[in-house]
């Protein structure tokens, strides 16, 4: 087991900060503090941004850490609390839910029974008590039942929420209410959670806070119970404001015996025994049925009204809220500040670095300048509609792309169209058409396919896109289910008619040349050359992406295309080879893992792919970033913003290929992406967090071959046989040379596979003690 102090030591050395500070002049402004009754000035917020803020407080929204940094790290281990206070990046306050031993010493721990936070189980055998809490019966350990020895000398804590990193498990003990101050939060929150338990079995919890921690420690002071508020609001200075704690609308509130829902109708009645309000998220933002944004509640305003800052929670970023945000956790922090008119006083979170991001960098920063990074959709915007569709590429030109793509396809009758995959199965509806024309083809996949070159196009127009969701089947990540069949494909010539009227480049995707021209006589190359120069494309940027160096050779001569040669997985790039990078493309396509190498979900090491390749004035493309927050190694925090920075400011990419485009541009096009800025996201190096895990296991797989020339060089494409006749007659023409398109379809309603959305939101919500 690690020592608490080789811990501290380790993360404040290895961690670096993701958002660093500098203020430019000014002094930051000082306050007092207050209880309920009549509004005082909040406290001290020495960081806060030196502009007025549309809160109550005129400070920007407060950012709370649930027990420090336990998106990662146990619940108030050493570790939890050095990481939220090293990577604070405006002021923030270290919350602790108290909970007492029987000897009457804090712990600060979410939940009252020690069996979901620690390994309490293991250390005393066949000791689980019953009590009757809150009207039922609860089996389980109690803090009030052990000493503080005996649960610091056999208890060590684990994570609470099972679908997070469990090797920082076990190596701290429970940490102690005056443990956590002692690290010196620059706001400390207390929140009382069953002090009419603890009432009946002769443990005082005001008590405990007034002579043992003293009011002068605790800027906030929240409890489920007005009771407690309304008994404190009688000992407590002006340097603390008292905050009552929402639970559950139908959960019934101890002392008025009343619903909590029933209670937030009285809002004048809660400011006379407090200042503020801590919430669930939903009583401001609820979900519907379906798990998408319902209409926003006034609750926000209408608390404003009476003098009273609202505190929402409970934030991760790694337990899916709505829909609507796409799996970008920065999407749904600025749901809740981006109207003015409705914005939180604060957020509840367990990743205080994604929150501390949104407030400073993100919100309300939308510049039309943008670093040179250049945003390249991976088939659209296709984590918000299925790819490849008309609606997937509008909605990446509205979210900021600067290239759009065009994975090119033909149909058996020779009509080029957009689809990133020839396998018609996983994007289409052909599997319900179609199965009969299922082959197995292994030139192109281990699996059997429908093929787009077994179907006319008029066969493929007759299909629905399909939304692919690639985390769904094991993680139960679905998107936006309500798009699942929204949208139709199109052609080739569509697409670059489309993009012609567009502030955006295109990229053409061609893989399978030798394929089609050998075994299907169909000359995708002569296809997409043909299609180009009939879109007259002369002001736009026009890339064409191949992993065959064959192909990317047809387009030597065609003066104004940046040609990119894509590769699987490398692990470095030698001289020789970038050399010979450079003589067919001029732009490299490289996976996430060929840029900086992934174990265990950690990162280890940078490549030197970008170096190499840049000397050989080769630029480099990454791909593929999603949002999901499985995609995404523990280094980033579950924040694929993170993600993005270091790719961009630590690796140094000319430009990303994306499925969210959104997440990217609101970045890249935010002042925050300037690393001279005044506030910076900035990268997290690799291998850091490796540094300080508990233990290195063995390596889970053998790494990434080097990149070699046999990797480069393909032999020059075959022959184009003659092409068959076919039956049917030649389709009609749409409006930029490309077949008619099909009506669009209409939407179907998605059937969730896995966990659904509500069950992953209840789930990480119990797990949290909201």
């Amino acid at each position: 087991m690690f020592g608490g102090k080789m811990i501290r030591f380790l993360v404040l050395f290895s961690l670096l900060v993701q958002v660093t500070w500098a203020q430019k002049g000014g002094q930051p402004a000082v306050g007092g503090g207050g209880g309920g009754g009549q509004q005082n000035a909040p406290p001290p917020r020495p960081l806060a941004l030196m502009k007025k803020w549309p809160t109550l407080s005129g400070y920007p929204p407060l950012v709370i850490a649930r027990g420090g940094f336990t998106g990662l790290f146990p619940e108030s281990s050493v570790t939890a609390i050095d990481m939220a206070l090293s990577s604070a990046a405006s002021d923030l306050a270290v919350l602790c839910n108290l909970q007492l031993t029987k000897d009457s010493v804090g712990l600060c721990v979410t939940s009252l029974n020690l069996e979901n936070t620690t390994n309490i189980e293991d250390s005393f055998p066949n000791a689980s008590k019953t009590y009757k809490i809150n009207g039922e019966d609860v089996k389980g350990y109690f803090a009030m039942d052990y000493s503080f020895k005996a649960l610091r000398d056999k208890v060590t804590i684990v994570q609470n929420i099972l679908s997070r990193p469990d090797v920082f498990d076990n190596t701290c003990p429970l940490g102690s209410v005056e443990e956590v101050l002692h690290s010196r939060p620059p706001l400390f929150w207390l929140n009382v959670q069953y002090d009419s338990f603890y009432n009946e079995h002769k443990l005082n919890m005001s008590d405990y806070i007034e002579n043992t921690i003293g009011f002068q420690s605790i800027q906030y002071l929240s409890c489920t119970e007005i009771g407690f508020l309304k008994k404190m609001a009688k000992k407590v200075t002006n340097d603390t404001r008292l905050i009552f704690t929402f639970l559950g609308p139908d959960a019934i509130e101890p002392t008025e015996k009343k619903k909590y829902s029933d209670i937030l109708k009285d809002l004048k009645a809660v400011r006379a025994f407090a200042s503020g309000i801590l919430v669930p998220k939903e009583y401001i933002w609820p979900l519907n049925a379906n798990g998408y944004l319902a209409q926003r509640t006034t609750l926000v305003a209408d608390a404003h009204k009476f003098d009273l800052e609202v505190f929402a929670a409970a934030f991760a970023n790694d337990i899916p809220g709505s829909y609507n945000y796409s799996y970008d956790p920065v999407a749904e922090y600025l749901q809740f500040i981006n109207d003015p008119n409705n914005m939180v006083d604060g957020f509840v979170t367990d990743f205080s670095q994604t929150a501390a991001n949104a407030i400073a960098c993100l919100a309300g920063n939308d510049t039309d300048k943008k670093v040179n990074a250049l945003i390249i959709t991976h088939n659209g915007a296709s984590g918000t509609y299925p790819g490849c569709t008309d609606l997937a590429y509008e909605q990446a030109v509205k979210d900021g792309a600067d290239i759009i793509d065009c994975s090119v396809q033909m149909s058996k009758d020779g009509v080029a169209f957009c689809l990133d995959s020839p396998d018609l199965a996983r994007d289409t509806t052909a599997m319900s058409t179609f199965l009969t024309r299922a082959v197995s083809i292994p030139e192109i996949q281990k699996e059997k396919g429908i093929f787009s070159f077994d179907l006319t196009w008029t066969e493929i127009q007759s299909l629905k896109p399909k939304m692919y969701s690639p985390f769904e089947q094991n993680s139960g990540l679905e998107r936006n289910p309500e798009a699942k069949n929204k949208g139709k494909l199109i052609s080739l010539g569509d697409f670059l008619g489309f993009a012609k009227i567009k502030p955006v480049g295109v990229l053409i995707n061609i893989e399978n040349a030798r394929y089609l021209a050998s075994k299907m006589h169909l000359d995708v190359v002569d296809a997409v050359t043909k299609t180009l120069k009939n879109a007259s494309l002369e002001k736009k940027q026009v890339m064409i992406q191949s992993d065959d160096s064959a192909v990317l050779s047809k387009f030597k001569g065609e003066s104004g295309y940046k040609r990119l040669l894509r590769f699987e997985e490398i692990s470095g790039v030698s001289k020789q080879a970038a050399e010979e990078v450079k003589k067919y493309a001029d732009g490299a396509v490289l996976s996430r893992r060929s840029l900086i190498d992934i174990d265990f979900d950690c990162t280890t090491k940078q490549t030197n792919a970008v170096k190499a390749l840049h000397d050989c004035n080769v630029s480099v493309y990454v791909y593929v970033m999603r949002n999901e927050f499985v995609h995404i190694p523990l280094d980033y925090y579950a924040d694929p913003t993170i993600e993005i920075a270091t790719y961009v400011i630590d690796v140094e990419v000319d430009g990303i290929i994306t499925e969210f485009p959104k997440t990217a541009s609101r970045y890249l096009r935010s002042p925050c992406a300037n690393i001279h800025a005044v506030y910076t996201i900035l990268a997290s190096p690799p291998g850091e967090l490796l540094k300080i895990l508990p233990k290195r296991l063995p390596s889970k797989d053998f790494p990434p071959p080097p990149l070699e020339i046999k990797d480069i060089v393909d032999p020059p494409l075959p022959p184009v046989g003659a092409v068959p006749v076919l039956d049917s007659k030649p389709p009609p023409q749409g409006p930029h040379g490309a077949q008619a398109p099909a009506p669009s379809s209409g939407m179907a309603v998605a059937a969730n596979f896995g966990f659904s959305l509500a069950a992953f939101m209840a789930l990480g919500l119990l797990s949290m003690g909201h």
